[in-house]
């Protein structure tokens, strides 16, 4: 989608996206890349990852790719360092690699809880950590910017990244605290349903219902998250911290988002009904 912002925004910053190989990543790297920025891209799939970057450099974008499981703090402090030789000092990191499956809190096993929580909470933590102690503190210049989800009512469904982008929320709010003395911004953005190449593993049903259930009666585009994101990490925000950005067409604000299935309610304690009587 045509950028609102001009097209030198981010002249002479490197940028990080984390999951840049597809869906808001790629959306998100290549819309700073085009106002400007180099741009830095990892994932675990390096096929992928190489598809994308051709796709940037196609575009014109300077690119450096190369795998890294987020979830491991020697890959992350390595893919980090080889940022700063290849292209420079980071000053905008948009942390968007996560990953999750649908099943109800009694079924998710302990390696399905472990996994997304390692993804998703602690994976993040080390690639801003990194990012932060290698090239943001010493520069006294930074960009945050968090991609989670929509968590405002809890996440039924899905309690596993639920629990651990809630973490992220509250990460993002101690940091714009603890790093707002080296002028570093930290912000997090939590898109509805956003229509890409990663909603195809839900049933169709699934994404209908949720397109029901958001009162823009649609699904968003990964160019719509991007354009936030480049604003979150422009100079336009530089008195924007702590912060999280919804962009779900309205769907936090309205509608159920979990079924619960009618049957007779259970008795109130003995010490309700003794109030109730009074």
């Amino acid at each position: 989608m045509p950028s609102i912002f001009r097209k030198d925004l981010f002249q002479g910053q490197v940028a990080i996206v984390t999951g840049g190989g597809s869906g808001i990543g790629l959306a998100t790297a290549t819309t700073l890349g085009e106002l400007g920025a180099k741009i830095a891209i990892c994932g675990r799939k390096k096929e992928k990852l190489d598809a994308a970057a051709e796709t940037l450099a196609k575009r014109g974008i300077e690119v450096f790719a190369d795998a890294c499981d987020i979830r491991e703090m020697e890959q992350v402090t390595a893919f980090v360092a080889a940022v700063k030789e290849k292209l420079g000092t980071a000053s905008v990191l948009v942390n968007n690699a996560g990953g999750q499956f649908p099943t109800t809190a009694e079924t998710v096993s302990a390696r399905g809880w472990e996994a997304v929580v390692r993804n998703n909470l602690n994976g993040t933590f080390f690639m801003t950590q990194s990012v932060a102690n290698l090239h943001m503190i010493p520069a006294k210049r930074g960009r945050v910017v968090n991609v989670i989800a929509n968590v405002a009512r809890g996440f039924p469904g899905m309690v596993h990244t639920g629990a651990a982008r809630a973490g992220v929320e509250n990460m993002t709010k101690t940091l714009a605290i603890e790093w707002a003395q080296y002028n570093v911004q930290v912000n997090a953005v939590a898109p509805g349903v956003i229509r890409t190449s990663g909603t195809d593993q839900y049933p169709p049903e699934l994404l209908e219902l949720s397109r029901e259930r958001t009162p823009m009666k649609r699904l968003g585009t990964a160019g719509e998250v991007a354009q936030l994101i480049a604003y979150l990490a422009s100079d336009a925000a530089f008195f924007v911290t702590g912060v999280t950005w919804y962009i779900d067409g309205g769907a936090h604000l309205w509608g159920d988002n979990w079924i619960i299935a009618d049957a007779e309610p259970p008795p109130p304690p003995a010490i309700v009904a003794e109030l109730a009587k009074e």
